[in-house]
């Protein structure tokens, strides 16, 4: 009995709490005791649930870190396996004296056969639903419960072979799963299985609380409304009720035995509103639910609720049709990232992970994330802290970048899986927008999926798109939620000229059609939903590929880990355009990341300027899911690269921002606060020893909420050496410069730079001075920690303080610039 104790421990605590608060609603989650096998192996190995196969097999040394080197291409037997997962537990009677009892899979990664006790409990098809099973008269006092796990191909060349004709984007359109673990163009081919959610007991008498569904009424100044929707997992008894406690007040209604879904509705007067971050507080109300039966509680749950209203305006105008969001009724525009899953195995992600990325994405001035539609549905700490942080939501639903099947199993499987999804996510006030898909409808019309194919053909597959994307999904969401719904993202590729004036863009034009950073600000969409630049990660991440290796960059391992097959030609040819071309290898991987910043700012920079025509930008990535070259701004190990230090500056809700036109340079301030400013301009040329060649002051009044150009500056009649010169602007406490010239072309002088460095109780304060300007000086540390700036212009005379936050107190640091690479 001796491997029986922890779980019985576990359940005694669990057991013992429920009683202190008199709640007869028992939940044992069933996390222990696991092992791992080959179906066609006796020898079986510890397991971790939740989890995956690929995890247990590394924790089990079994197979090599498919992260490191080019050990991912010899992992891929483990998806072409059979795996079974097995446990034991036990029951007090406490627990199976209950009159009803159910065991629940929030997630089972995919094609799975469920046995308790002997007995075939259930199989599954789809790693994004939930499964529960009535087993209370399978349960014993000590029980068995066995999970297989068959390959995702088995299904998949079965699906295919019923179809006559090959449909885009091969096996992966056939399961329901993580599309990106078959292989994107930044993450490997890793296709996991396992228990990759929480697996549970729920036990109760009489009734319990299935669902809640926060649902607004309406708000106002004055008061908002809201019904509290409570759904219970069977009909009560008479004399059972429901009460609600927000606010300070206390709603309570009366429950019978002849219904299941109950609402209570609720009111709080001068309601304090949820708002993202960059706007106001994202105030969250706690609601506690509790059903009682004569007084005597059966089940609570306590939510968190952020009063808020939604519009996605989508209207005709003179230049097209607009696409921004109202939050609380104002226009809000939206800064931010698309986010892709942080590990290829989800297990391996912290709660402190999520706090720390998410964190970045606020110290970055964001304030919207766009969950992308070929990864998951996030776990609910993801939202939770999007909630507390203030920071908005577009949801994609889990289809990306393929045409999907549409008989009737399948479609009915999508339509579980968004009622799962949206009845799991709705009641969070930072999700804004459910999306249909990521860039299918323009794969369609434009990337050559129909060649080939007859007219027969291509209309049942358009016709299986519409009854998914532009029916089933979207009464789901009105069925579930009073969220907006958008088909698919972009509304039109990049083919189409409707891109600029209408929905939402993905301007790729930028990167795979290799274009130059100018076609930025030359064609601005009304929202910019996707756009991007492949850089380098940090030498950290690089370091742990070569494990020890001189970084090479000819290198298999390097090159196993740049997924794009055009991605090093493309990242030369770019660089070769604006910057010097380096030697080694550890600085062209730092000039990589220039080469992104610089391009990212200008796009965003252009995005913003253009403010109302355009209402967002989401660049292409935040992270990234294994140690890559690629679009992220924050790189596998966590750290910033140069574009999201860019990004904070560009994202800020005060920017000064440049155009030159016929020789005149505009100088705009993009003001995204919902009060006007007064402040005066301050501007001044100055050369690269901090020399003034001009200057001026002038005070400007810009609009709240609004885009002005606020100064002109006849640059041609300065007669300017544009490679020894730049312009300052200041605007109160924001502050920016200005390059006449490309960086390759700027006259940049080698010279000594002086440092100070001195503990800080976090770390080390460090402060820089050069007599002459020191062009994106980046600092690295022989220690892992957070500069909380870098790649920074050193500006000439001037002092520049900075922070590095680590635990280490005995750390070396060194100092790269343009200047060293002349």
């Amino acid at each position: 009995m001796r491997k029986y104790i922890p779980l019985i421990i576990g359940l005694a605590v669990l057991f013992t709490a429920c009683q202190s608060k008199q709640q007869h609603t028992l939940v044992v989650k069933l996390h222990e005791n696991w092992t791992v096998s080959s179906a066609h192996d006796k020898q079986s190995y510890p397991a971790n649930v939740p989890g995956n196969v690929y995890s247990d097999l590394m924790d089990n040394e079994i197979i090599e870190d498919p992260f490191v080197g080019e050990n991912e291409h010899e992992v891929q037997w483990v998806s072409d396996s059979i795996w079974v997962y097995k446990s034991t537990f036990n029951l007090p009677n406490a627990v199976l004296n209950k009159q009803h009892i159910t065991l629940n899979f929030d997630g089972l990664d995919t094609y799975a056969t469920v046995q308790l006790n002997g007995e075939t409990l259930i199989k599954t098809n789809n790693a994004f639903r939930n499964y529960t099973a009535q087993v209370k008269d399978l349960l014993t006092a000590e029980n068995a419960i066995e999970i297989q796990f068959e390959p995702t191909s088995t299904y998949e060349n079965k699906a295919k072979a019923q179809l006559d004709v090959t449909m885009p984007e091969g096996n992966r359109i056939f399961t329901r799963k993580a599309q990106f673990q078959y292989g994107w163009d930044w993450g490997p081919v890793l296709n996991t299985s396992g228990i990759w959610k929480d697996i549970y007991i729920k036990a109760w008498d009489v009734a319990a609380i299935d669902h809640i569904y926060l649902e607004e009424n309406g708000c106002t100044a004055e008061k908002a409304s809201f019904n509290v929707n409570v759904a219970l997992t069977n009909p009560a008894v008479v004399g059972s009720s429901i009460e609600v406690k927000v606010a300070g007040k206390r709603f309570i209604i009366e429950v019978d035995e002849k219904q299941t879904v109950y609402t209570v509705p609720v009111n709080i007067e001068n309601p304090a509103f949820w708002w993202p971050h960059n706007l106001g507080t994202p105030h969250m109300y706690r609601v506690d639910i509790i059903l009682r039966k004569d007084g005597e509680v059966l089940d609570a749950k306590q939510l968190k609720h952020g009063i808020r209203t939604v519009e996605l305006v989508t209207e005709p105008d003179a230049m097209g049709e607009s696409f921004y969001f109202k939050i609380n009724g104002t226009p809000v525009y939206m800064k931010g990232a698309n986010y892709i899953p942080q590990h290829s195995m989800q297990n391996r992600v912290t709660t402190q992970d999520y706090k720390t990325l998410l964190g970045n994405v606020v110290a970055a001035n964001m304030n919207m994330l766009r969950v992308w539609g070929g990864g998951i549905y996030e776990d609910d700490l993801f939202y939770e802290l999007c909630d507390e942080k203030g920071i908005l939501v577009w949801q994609d639903f889990m289809y990306a970048c393929a045409m999907y099947p549409g008989d009737q199993a399948f479609l009915e499987n999508a339509k579980q899986e968004a009622v799962d999804q949206l009845t799991r996510l709705r009641n969070h006030p930072s999700i804004v927008l459910w999306c249909g898909n990521n860039e299918s409808s323009e794969g369609w019309h434009r990337w050559g999926w129909q060649d080939g194919k007859t007219d027969q053909q291509k209309d049942k597959i358009w016709s299986d798109y519409l009854k998914l994307f532009d029916s089933i999904l979207p009464r789901q969401v009105a069925n579930y939620s009073k969220l907006p719904y958008w088909e698919s993202s972009p509304k039109f590729g990049r083919g189409n000229p409707k891109y600029k004036y209408e929905g939402d863009a993905h301007d790729w034009w930028v990167w795979h059609d290799a274009y130059p950073f100018e076609h930025f600000e030359q064609h601005v969409p009304r929202f910019m939903s996707e756009y991007g630049f492949q850089s380098f990660p940090g030498q950290e991440v690089l370091d742990y590929v070569m494990q020890g290796k001189q970084l090479d960059l000819s290198y298999g391992a390097i090159k196993s880990h740049q997924k794009h097959h055009r991605g090093f030609q493309l990242i030369d040819e770019y660089l070769a355009r604006d910057f010097p071309v380096p030697t080694k290898a550890e600085d062209y991987a730092y000039v990589s990341q220039l080469v992104q910043a610089r391009g990212m700012r200008m796009g965003i920079e252009a995005h913003r300027r253009a403010k109302p025509y355009n209402m967002g930008t989401l660049y292409w990535q935040l992270n990234d899911c294994w140690p890559a070259i690629s679009w992220s701004s924050i790189d596998y190990f966590g750290q910033w690269k140069a574009l999201h230090y860019t990004a904070k500056e560009a994202f800020e809700n005060v920017l000064i921002s440049f155009e030159q036109e016929d020789g005149i340079l505009q100088v705009y301030v993009v003001n995204d606060n919902l009060e006007a400013i007064n402040e005066t301009l301050h501007l001044a040329i100055r050369d690269f020893k901090g020399n003034i060649i001009w200057e001026t002051e002038e005070g400007v009044a810009v609009s709240a909420n609004s885009s002005q150009v606020v100064y002109r500056l006849p640059i041609k009649e300065l007669e300017l050496d544009t490679t020894n010169s730049f312009l300052q602007a200041t605007l109160g406490t924001a502050t920016c410069q200005y390059y006449f010239e490309r960086p390759k072309n700027l006259a940049l002088e080698q010279s000594e730079v002086g440092i100070r460095v001195t503990k800080h109780a976090d770390g080390f304060v460090i402060v820089l001075k050069s007599a002459t300007l020191q062009k994106d000086v980046q600092l690295s540390a022989s220690s892992m920690g957070f500069f909380d700036d870098n790649y920074f212009d050193l500006l000439p005379n001037q002092e520049k303080k900075l922070y590095f936050y680590t635990e280490d107190t005995d750390v070396t640091f060194q100092l790269l610039s343009l200047n060293l690479l002349q």
